[in-house]
């Protein structure tokens, strides 16, 4: 079902006559929106926030621009931290995310965050408790950076970055007839619009916008993270992929033009996999992301290898964060 939703909503530019009957479904939903926007009251932190989200369904590249905005920010000078909702975990309550926590605990983006990036990660159901928690624990840090939190408004933010990926908006429908969480007519709100791909036309054009670009690096071995090689040694072998990303599609294009013959297998976005679903690639070597990856550990015993990939961004987006923070002073 949710396979057949997702080619409605990003495979067609137009309402699909199948979905007419979620009609009723589609205005609950924009009322509860509404509601929840509404009613909400914003909690201002000490500290500079700035939140990176989308109003689509799915990833679109968040986690990789979060990663890049915390190096520059702390290029910059500043001691950035990070929070996120921990979606695919069991922890509710704000908590710390270090290296060695399990997926299945904090969820599959906040480890690879924990991993990845040099400063705190915390996760909460509530971005502003996690986030007061992230500043007790660490009262150096003079900005907060909330991935995926977009329609989190307990949370009050300084900078909102909307992420769009090479689907744009699909069918321009909200929840659960097309992809969009809100209106386009958001996008006006927002300080700008980082598109991952070949940007929708209907975006406005009123909006800052930047173009990000994911650069593949070295391939790392999953059994052995030390061992590295560029794509061109694997090439000729007995190839397969898979992705539980927001768009699998995009992960097999990118091996496709470092010039790899892959057999592929897409699973949902935050799949938990299990050993079967990796039986498929017993003979022979398997490639994944790095999302894939800090869930897929120990479940193959065959030649695993993970893909890193690195946000490409004008540092004109940078100046554009710090512009705005400019001015709030840290706790």
């Amino acid at each position: 079902m949710r396979d057949w939703l997702q080619r409605q909503w990003f495979e067609r530019r137009r309402l699909s006559p199948a979905l007419w009957l979620l009609l009723p479904l589609n205005g609950l939903f924009v009322l509860g929106a509404w509601l929840k926007r509404r009613l909400a009251r914003p909690q201002r932190l000490p500290v500079p926030v700035v939140v990176v989200g989308n109003i689509t369904v799915g990833g679109a590249g968040k986690t990789p621009l979060t990663l890049w905005l915390a190096c520059q920010l702390a290029e910059a000078g500043r001691r950035p931290g990070i929070v996120s909702r921990g979606y695919g975990g069991q922890s509710d309550a704000p908590r710390a995310v270090d290296r060695g926590a399990r997926p299945e605990t904090v969820g599959d983006e906040p480890l690879l965050l924990a991993r990845r990036a040099a400063c705190p990660v915390w996760i909460g159901r509530d971005r502003a408790a996690a986030a007061r928690a992230l500043l007790a624990a660490h009262p150096d840090i003079d900005v907060i950076l909330c991935d995926d939190g977009l329609q989190h408004y307990r949370l009050a933010r300084d900078v909102e970055l909307a992420v769009f990926d090479g689907r744009g908006a699909g069918n321009g429908w909200r929840l659960p007839l097309g992809p969009l969480r809100e209106p386009l007519a958001r996008l006006r709100s927002v300080d700008a619009v980082v598109c991952n791909g070949e940007p929708d036309p209907r975006l406005p054009r009123s909006t800052p916008r930047f173009a990000m670009k994911l650069q593949p690096g070295r391939f790392w071995r999953l059994d052995d993270p030390a061992s590295t090689c560029p794509a061109g040694e694997l090439r000729g072998q007995r190839l397969y992929a898979l992705a539980g990303i927001g768009d699998p599609g995009r992960f097999f294009r990118t091996l496709e033009g470092l010039g790899l013959d892959c057999t592929t297998r897409p699973f949902p976005d935050h799949h938990a996999y299990t050993p079967a679903d990796l039986a498929f690639a017993a003979d022979g070597v398997l490639l994944m992301t790095e999302k894939d990856a800090v869930k897929c550990a120990g479940l193959t015993a065959g030649e695993t290898w993970v893909l890193p990939v690195e946000a490409g961004l004008s540092p004109a987006l940078i100046e554009l964060v710090l512009e705005k923070i400019r001015g709030r002073k840290a706790a």
